[in-house]
């Protein structure tokens, strides 16, 4: 079984807090993990969840090409809602997870949502990504507004989904999760963590173990236990 993992806005597998969820995962699982086009090391320009759906499937179908029967994709944040609408529109995977991700666009009621539309909406704020956070953003936007993540997640069954968020997410409250897990099929969980910040920067070993007994007892039911995180199943 293969695990692939993609960070969140801004975010790179060189950050301090990304390594150390792929050390965690890679204790138990192969990991495959990458930057999305125009996040640290990386060619090309950011799309901010549009077209980063392409970036992860060429990750998914380099774990297949690797030998790996088994698939799952772990997103944060941006990456969980690429991950989400991955799984809805292209599809190929085994299961899904989402920690911390948006459930639709252009949410601005938070202030660091309000941020990073700065970052990514304007010219002086792309400046300030590109040379502060090594994230190139295209400055043309969408043409078309991609399908929202809780779109897409009404796409993905018979695939299991997990949806992780925490009720201290500065970024998203809890509703955003509460959209994606009603917006879905069955098979689907939702864990709320109690105390749980925004993301990689907020996960720890006991969540990533979590989240890989979710993922093995449903590739494996017979053979692993179901979790029982700390947190509130909805």
């Amino acid at each position: 079984m293969a695990v692939v993992v993609g960070h969140g806005f801004s975010g790179s597998t060189r950050r301090p807090s990304m390594r150390r969820v792929l050390e965690w995962f890679a204790r138990d699982v192969a990991v495959i993990a990458f930057d999305f086009r125009g996040h640290g090391q990386s060619l090309g320009m950011s799309t901010v969840g549009d077209r980063e759906i392409y970036d992860l499937d060429a990750a998914v179908r380099w774990a297949r090409a690797l030998g790996y029967m088994r698939v799952t994709t772990v997103g944060f944040s941006m990456g969980g809602a690429i991950a989400v609408r991955h799984a809805g529109v292209i599809g190929g995977v085994d299961a899904v997870v989402s920690v911390s991700a948006p459930a639709s666009w252009y949410y601005r009621d938070t202030v660091p949502m309000r941020r990073l539309h700065w970052l990514v909406e304007t010219p002086s704020g792309r400046l300030v990504s590109r040379v502060w956070r090594n994230t190139r953003v295209d400055r043309a936007g969408w043409g078309d507004v991609p399908l929202a993540p809780y779109e897409a997640a009404a796409m993905i069954s018979p695939t299991p989904l997990l949806v992780v968020h925490g009720d201290a997410d500065p970024f998203f409250p809890v509703s955003h999760a509460d959209l994606l897990f009603a917006a879905a099929g069955e098979p689907k969980e939702l864990w709320v963590r109690p105390g749980f910040g925004h993301a990689e920067g907020a996960t720890d070993a006991a969540l990533v173990r979590d989240v890989l007994g979710w993922v093995r007892s449903r590739l494996d039911p017979d053979g692993a236990q179901v979790p029982t995180p700390g947190a509130v199943g909805r």
